[in-house]
């Protein structure tokens, strides 16, 4: 009889324990919502048992891809485990305290409502939101330290499971497209890194590439530059600037990944900031992107995504659950595309063509 993996084992355990601590966040949030502001509940479609069935085969088949690719060694089993589970723990108490204010402003309909600091002639207009309701929208430090933990509770816990699928066809293809650059001289940006969660993911799988990370805000770089440049490993480059035309030479790097973007822009800058990729990649350089799947990727899933843009605010949710990524993948100018979705995300890889 073959002994148990008791690092799958321990895997498992802290993904469920992950999950557990989500579902249980999200119901006792919602019913101290229904006492103290009943208005404020968005009124959304009960989750069937035939669905909630689906959801959770879903994540366990997220969850098995996820053990599988480490053991393949596309990264160590031990970022399986990584995290800052110290740090979440002290601010976990925080996102119970902003809770009145997301409420307030989920009754008030108040979408704009930013810290009176902030620059407003700096950004673009679509990026002055509150999306998900949050505290400052994407510009405050408050934002971006409770951000991860906040994205952890609403994926029950599959966040970092669902980036790490960016990982496999980066080094398949950059494998195939670059079969002579040493990994030292491998160039990877990350767009819209964010609190740099993504590039964690991609730094473990790729120790001796050099990475780069680009964001609109300058609070969640310095979030990010906690995180990637502790005096551990080598220096991150973060860039605060605008996806849509960032201030980055041509065909400057081999690779490019981008997650969680797409579905906060509206079409017209979807496109502009594909455009960009292509600009900065090099020939036969790979595009990596990961987003919310869309309408027809799953008939099983449309309620929850109906459900998601009740429930939060995502001005460009609707738009973009319905968009041709495809299309506007290949209007950029790239090629071989691929698609595959995993429990709520979906991942696309392309490749610059050569003219």
């Amino acid at each position: 009889m073959a002994e148990p993996n008791l690092v799958k084992i321990a895997y498992q355990a802290l993904q469920q324990g992950k999950g557990l601590v989500g579902i249980a966040h999200k119901e006792i949030s919602t019913k101290l919502m229904e006492l103290m502001v009943p208005e404020a509940i968005p009124q959304t479609t009960p989750v069937t048992p035939n669905l909630l069935f689906e959801l959770r085969n879903s994540i366990k088949e997220l969850e098995e891809i996820d053990w599988l690719e480490a053991e393949e060694g596309f990264y160590p089993k031990s970022l399986l485990f990584e995290a800052p589970w110290f740090e979440w723990l002290l601010k976990y108490p925080l996102v119970w305290l902003d809770m009145p204010s997301t409420w307030n402003r989920r009754l008030k309909r108040k979408f704009q409502e930013l810290p009176l600091e902030v620059n407003k002639e700096k950004y673009p207009e679509y990026y002055l939101q509150n999306f998900h309701h949050q505290t400052d929208g994407y510009l405050s430090d408050h934002s971006a330290g409770l951000y991860d933990i906040q994205v952890e509770i609403l994926f029950n816990g599959t966040a970092d499971a669902m980036r790490r699928r960016v990982i496999s066809p980066l080094k398949k293809q950059l494998n195939s497209s670059f079969p002579e650059v040493k990994a030292s001289s491998l160039k990877l940006i990350d767009i819209a890194t964010g609190t740099g969660r993504t590039l964690q993911q991609i730094r473990s799988a790729f120790p001796k590439c050099e990475l780069t990370g680009l964001d609109l805000s300058a609070s969640y770089l310095k979030q990010a530059s906690k995180y990637l440049n502790n005096g551990e490993n080598d220096l991150v480059q973060l860039i605060q600037g605008n996806a849509e035309k960032t201030p980055l030479l041509e065909n400057s790097f081999h690779a490019l990944t981008c997650v969680f973007l797409f579905h906060e822009l509206p079409g017209k800058a979807r496109q502009n900031v594909l455009n960009e990729c292509f600009r900065l990649l090099k020939p036969n350089g790979i595009l990596v992107i990961a987003d919310s799947i869309q309408k027809n990727d799953s008939q099983n899933f449309l309620q929850v995504l109906d459900n998601f843009d009740r429930i939060f605010h995502e001005p460009y949710y609707k738009d973009y659950i319905r968009d041709d990524m495809n299309s506007r993948i290949t209007n950029a100018g790239f090629s071989s595309i691929q698609s595959n979705s995993y429990f709520m995300t979906k991942v696309w890889s392309a490749k610059k063509s050569i003219s």
